[in-house]
């Protein structure tokens, strides 16, 4: 049985484009964000989702240089592009990440996995992001290929393609939905980067780190924000882009 991480990531986002490859300390998110998963012990393969355009190419060259595969599909329909990489890959198990999540705990991940591995026979849809008890960034979704397949033949409607797992959560009468919580609720963290902000916290986080500890945990974030509570303003402020809008 074949675990993936699939990381969807495209250079088009609206409020910080190219966020994904901008770089800290000389090396992009995105690398940062396959190290710390490739530390997970759960996972087998890492694959990035990118999308046709050809201002993705970038993506696609970082993928060819550290030796990750990637597939190509649709911008807009994420969820047939999660469904063709997987399918293409011969995945079993996908582990849903985003590419706005460079500092990800590879811990985190093993956590949500275990818990869908463990109750494959209770659960659908396992992830972190039902009752938010995590700081955002820490995001991670495991489905089966066979619910990401129902969902591909079933969800209708832009919101259910461009939201690759939307159909599932929304629909808790037709999926298994299971919420793995974190002990103390930080849901009030913003470790995502979508906006200029968002990536300046990132870079004070990494900067300071990253060159003591490479394998830097979500403990050791916490901590650090606590010793510089200033730093938690820089992106407070910053309101999630909503699903319905």
């Amino acid at each position: 049985m074949k675990v993936a991480a699939i990381i969807q990531a495209r250079m088009g986002s609206t409020r910080l484009p190219g966020k994904v490859l901008k770089k800290v300390l000389d090396k992009t998110l995105l690398e940062y964000q396959i190290e710390r998963v490739k530390r997970a012990k759960t996972i087998d393969e890492i694959i990035i989702a990118t999308t046709t355009k050809e201002s993705d190419d970038p993506i696609v060259q970082l993928c060819q240089q550290l030796s990750i595969p990637y597939y190509r599909g649709s911008e807009e329909d994420v969820l047939s592009r999660y469904y063709e990489a997987a399918t293409t890959f011969g995945v079993d198990v996908i582990v849903r990440l985003t590419s706005d999540c460079p500092i990800i705990d590879p811990m985190v991940i093993d956590k949500v996995v275990e818990q869908y591995l463990d109750n494959r026979d209770r659960y659908d849809y396992v992830s972190n992001t039902l009752t938010r008890t995590y700081p955002r960034g820490m995001d991670t979704e495991v489905v089966s290929y066979e619910v990401l397949k129902r969902a591909h033949e079933e969800a209708k409607g832009s919101v259910y393609r461009e939201h690759v797992t939307a159909y599932m959560y929304h629909h808790p009468d037709q999926f298994r939905l299971c919420n793995v919580s974190n002990e103390e609720d930080e849901s009030k963290h913003r470790w995502t980067v979508d906006t200029e902000e968002d990536f300046e916290l990132i870079e004070k986080i990494i900067s300071k780190l990253y060159p003591e500890n490479t394998y830097f945990n979500m403990d050791d974030v916490l901590k650090l924000i606590d010793r510089n509570p200033a730093w938690f303003d820089i992106n407070s402020h910053v309101e999630q882009k909503k699903l319905f809008e």
